[in-house]
């Protein structure tokens, strides 16, 4: 299987004559490219086959799944808001493009796009069909859990890049002792005059999903700080959830056997699997931002009427706090040029 940087067109994976065989393309492929913001078309039907072909982006904007309509076939509709089916001609074809406008489920949107192609390719469906199969069958599976989520995966990243900054200049008896989120404290890190809450994202815009009314209070006698840390996708350059616990434990073990137990403990109360499939790579896009609670835009107890005191709970809202201006102050800890374990 080979692929085009640029716009070229890409090889053909199987002839007329072979059998047909399941579909490989590993998403680390597909991230190499995407990190490196080169283009790639890998086309997966047979020559003489309607064009059914894998395609990513120039620039890293993204990938999709092309397909060629014949006869009376049509595009199937879409009951999934994060799977969008649209008509295009390519070449002179009439093409539905399959795509996905949420950046941070590109992998996800990968093993959905793969599994539609192999059951035009291997198993002759055609496309209405093939796509709602694969709906069917993995929302089938929806309610079974797959480890942490996307928004827990990239959260444990950030947690643990703070974890070794603060490590590094106080040491891994104080860094863990002040890592109290897993513990179900209401922030993150409990720093020594101040406490600090950690975001990170995939997306463009630092927006960010707060759970709870407490979540962006403050303590009393305690000031409360914000990081938005914002990730992308790294390629081999980056690095993936396993390699940043490994090197956090690493680094904890170092000093102490003591610390790696105690680091141990903590990611398993966060969830972390060692067995979970792990093949995701990012990088930091920028330095984080950080902010003062109080000077971002919130919702705490304290704005909630006083006849829904104590009435109403579970409340999750998204703040998006792109382009504010970083706190002037003297921050807590220093988090810039922050790198990932």
């Amino acid at each position: 299987m080979s692929a085009r940087e640029g716009g070229s067109e890409g090889a053909v994976v199987q002839s007329r004559s072979q059998e047909p065989q399941a579909i490989e393309l590993p998403w680390t492929t597909v991230e190499h490219y995407l990190g490196r913001g080169l283009g790639a078309s890998y086309r997966l039907s047979a020559v003489d086959d309607p064009l059914v072909s894998y395609e990513i982006a120039d620039g890293g904007r993204g990938i999709a799944l092309h397909v060629e309509l014949t006869g009376r076939h049509h595009a199937p509709r879409s009951p999934l808001s994060a799977v969008r089916v649209d008509n295009i001609l390519h070449a002179g074809r009439r093409m539905v493009r399959l795509t996905t406008p949420e950046s941070e489920l590109l992998r996800d949107f990968h093993d959905l796009a793969l599994a539609v192609a192999d059951r035009i390719v291997v198993e002759g469906r055609d496309l209405a069909r093939a796509f709602d199969e694969t709906v069917h069958g993995w929302s089938a599976l929806l309610g079974r859990t797959r480890g942490l989520s996307l928004e827990r995966r990239l959260g444990l990243h950030g947690e643990l890049a703070v974890l070794v900054r603060l490590a590094e200049s106080s040491g891994w008896r104080a860094a863990i002792d002040a890592w109290v989120g897993p513990a179900g404290e209401e922030h993150d890190f409990a720093l020594e005059s101040a406490d600090l809450e950690i975001k990170t994202t995939a997306s463009e815009r630092r927006r960010h999903t707060v759970h709870g009314l407490g979540q962006l209070a403050e303590s009393p006698g305690r000031s409360l700080w914000f990081a938005s840390l914002r990730v992308t996708r790294g390629g081999t350059g980056g690095r993936t959830l396993g390699e940043s616990v490994k090197a956090a434990r690493d680094a904890a073990a170092a000093e102490s056997i003591a610390s790696r137990v105690r680091l141990d403990r903590l990611l398993s109360a966060t969830g972390w699997d060692p067995d979970q499939s792990d093949d995701e790579r990012w990088t930091p896009r920028d330095s984080p931002l950080v902010l003062r609670a109080v000077d971002m835009p919130r919702l705490t107890p304290g704005d909630l009427p006083a006849a829904a005191q104590g009435r109403i709970d579970g409340v999750t809202y998204r703040v998006d706090v792109t382009e504010l201006p970083p706190a002037a102050e003297t921050r807590p800890i220093d988090l810039s040029d922050l790198r990932l374990p």
